[in-house]
């Protein structure tokens, strides 16, 4: 399966194709709701309830590692729950970061990050494994809604990565489209661990590769070499509720060149605590 998103020799571009598509099924539905088709076009996000809009990839990931330092601590906020808000939000919607992660109940990216209606763009597959449903709804945030920050959220303990490591050692084949997910998984198993330490290590294997296909993309590419857009491997501990970004092997602290979308990945730090 190819991880491009294939594009139409139709004369309409993809975006107009995609407020086509948008349009016509908030009419075919009589909905109010049109995912982000009734706003005007924005530089960044916005915060209806704030005076500081989130425009650029950095903002956007400081206002995670908050959320995530309030979700820890227990201190929440639960912000952009009120009656005006969800009112606003019939109109449209402009979230200010995507979160591609994984389907296991213990690790909702809203509580996770302590944020409210119409902040998030959230994307969940089993292992964060892509497929042309899981890019499609990626391109639809960052080109149609002007998300300046895609976050691809493992976490500790996944399910998808411990059968697809079982399944690779085992020979076994796996029940239906579980085999497809421990498929997608296999390339990321990192044979130099052995127990649950190879488990843990192609957690963290797995997410930078999801990350490396996605900025493969040349409509994503394109925006993170223009500065509008990050994209950021991190992972969820279970026993702390702290997200990180997992550190590389044998990599050492490099200065960030403009213009080079590997260099372009989100700071480089290990702790999601800024």
């Amino acid at each position: 399966m190819s991880s491009n998103i294939r594009t139409t020799s139709a004369p309409h571009s993809r975006r107009a194709l995609l407020r086509t598509a948008v349009a016509g099924t908030a009419a075919a539905a009589g909905a109010g709701l049109t995912l982000g088709a009734a706003l005007p076009a924005f530089a960044g996000s916005w915060d209806p309830e704030s005076a500081e809009p989130v425009t650029t990839p950095a903002q956007a990931l400081r206002r995670l590692a908050a959320g995530n330092r309030r979700w820890r601590a227990q201190d929440q906020e639960h912000p952009h729950e009120s009656g005006p808000l969800r009112r606003r939000l019939a109109q449209g919607q402009q979230p200010f970061a995507l979160v591609l992660g994984c389907v296991d109940s213990r690790v909702p990216p809203e509580l996770v990050f302590d944020q409210g209606l119409g902040d998030l763009l959230t994307v969940r597959s089993a292992g964060e494994v892509l497929d042309e449903a899981v890019l499609g709804s990626i391109a639809y945030g960052v080109l149609e809604l002007r998300i300046p920050l895609v976050l691809v959220l493992a976490h500790q303990s996944c399910g998808a990565v411990a059968a697809a490591v079982h399944g690779d050692e085992s020979g076994e084949p796996l029940p239906a489209h579980v085999q497809y997910l421990a498929d997608q998984i296999r390339p990321s198993i990192d044979h130099g661990r052995q127990g649950e330490a190879r488990v843990d290590a192609t957690i963290d294997a797995h997410v930078r590769n999801v990350r490396r296909r996605l900025a493969a993309e040349p409509d994503l590419a394109g925006k993170v070499a223009a500065g509008e857009l990050a994209l950021v491997a991190a992972r969820y501990e279970l026993r702390d509720q702290h997200v990180r970004i997992p550190a590389r092997r044998r990599c050492r602290r490099v200065r960030a060149r403009p213009g080079r979308a590997s260099d372009r990945d989100g700071p480089r730090f290990t702790s999601f605590r800024r």
